[in-house]
């Protein structure tokens, strides 16, 4: 499968038929905003990046442009099902759903972007299909943020606000789409990606500062973007003298997963110079009150942000410098472990559970494992550890948590409890 090739959807929706129908039936063992950001975060799709995890076997000679387009349409698909009226009991309502979310993607994208109008026939007037259609639109959404290509944080703006169509996206599929159905949404949209401007322009300022890359981020994105001129001009004053929490216009009663995005892209706008002061800390904590978040979900986020940057690091040009990394995973090892702590007894049930993993930990104290007993241990560590409630929410780094890193995560005097 291509995806830069008519007829790749139904390919993909046709390989993913199992694992979407698997989602429908797991849907209610947890909110359906929780589940939507366990699969987009670990993607890199709220974080403008697409190096997450595409499971299909021709995923790795898809090329940067390919793999956002799947993942994309991968969202608008995953957030159908997921806040669909009730699970899916057969192949048929599946096809049927599949039909629907297709013809939601156009309207959608026809009514709410009119930059990516397509029509519904060709030149000779032959009708095109549903998935003919979409093919096309997620086409030129795509092409439209790879416009901005050259420069990371332009195209990490443009590539991060893909999870305002997905939220949109959630709600317009639920609605009828009169005029001023449309309307609204339209308006939506602008109001959303200037509150990211806001959110933007807020943490830069947060540690009284501009530093170079804070300025050339803002910068790139007034250039880039395409807000209205007088949202334009606003967002340039907003940038120079900063902007209040309180003035941001941001959700704090309603969507659990919009304040989220906020929350996140506050924090990576802060990684523009690749730290965080406790002057940003403080302003994270002031922001997370406004959202209606706590210290915790603070935590949660910036865990959550580690561990995709951790796992992806190679692959992540803009941040490979050692002593950065060895910062960032120190960080993220300590919050871990904390949280590790706080859940010592909830750990020693799973691994006394399993007496061969057990012994194999005891074994690991006087002598070095073999590799299949390493990689025993820690698979079993990291199914412990998915058992904390947190990590029902965060995915966990695979390939970041070696044994060596698992043993320093887990609370020094565990088998001390027994």
């Amino acid at each position: 499968m291509k995806p830069g090739n008519k007829g790749w959807l139904s390919e993909y929706l046709d390989f993913r038929r199992d694992a979407f129908s698997e989602l429908s039936s797991n849907r209610k063992d947890s909110h359906p905003e929780y589940a939507l950001y366990r699969i987009i975060q670990p993607t890199g799709l709220m974080y403008g990046q697409s190096v997450g995890h595409i499971n299909h076997p021709d995923a790795v000679s898809w090329d940067e442009k390919d793999r956002m387009k799947v993942l994309l349409a991968e969202s608008l698909i995953s957030s159908s099902i997921l806040f669909h009226g009730s699970p899916i009991g057969s192949q048929q309502e599946l096809a049927d759903l599949f039909n629907r979310v297709l013809e939601n993607i156009a309207g959608f994208y026809n009514t709410i972007f009119p930059e990516l109008a397509t029509p519904t026939k060709t030149l000779f007037g032959k009708k095109r299909s549903t998935t003919e259609l979409a093919e096309r639109i997620l086409e030129k959404r795509i092409d439209r943020t790879f416009e901005h290509k050259g420069n990371f944080w332009v195209y990490f703006f443009h590539n991060s606000i893909l999870f305002l169509d997905v939220f949109i996206f959630g709600q317009w599929i639920h609605t009828n789409a009169d005029k001023i159905v449309a309307d609204f949404f339209r308006y939506e949209r602008e109001e959303l990606r200037f509150s990211v401007v806001k959110v933007m322009a807020a943490a830069a300022h947060s540690d009284n500062v501009l530093d170079f890359e804070e300025q050339k981020l803002f910068q790139y994105f007034i250039q880039g973007t395409e807000i209205p001129a007088d949202k334009r001009k606003e967002a340039l004053t907003i940038f120079k003298s900063g902007v209040a929490i309180r003035d941001i216009n941001l959700p704090s009663d309603n969507s659990w997963i919009l304040r989220k995005f906020y929350l996140e892209i506050a924090i990576l706008t802060m990684w523009a110079d690749r730290r965080v002061e406790e002057t940003e800390h403080e302003f994270l904590r002031q922001l997370c009150a406004h959202l209606g978040f706590s210290d915790d979900d603070l935590e949660n986020s910036l865990i959550a942000i580690e561990g995709f940057v951790l796992e992806h690091w190679h692959e992540l040009e803009y941040l490979q410098d050692k002593a950065n990394y060895e910062r960032v995973s120190e960080h993220f090892i300590s919050r871990v472990a904390r949280i590790a702590e706080k859940n010592k007894g909830k750990l020693l049930k799973e691994i006394q559970d399993n007496r061969v993993v057990l012994n194999l930990l005891m074994k690991a104290q006087a002598e070095e494992l073999t590799a299949e007993e390493s990689e025993m241990v820690r698979q079993h560590l990291i199914h412990a550890l998915k058992t904390i409630p947190t990590f029902g929410i965060i995915v966990l780094p695979q390939n970041f948590l070696t044994l060596r890193v698992l043993l320093k995560i887990l609370p020094k005097n565990l088998f001390a409890a027994q």
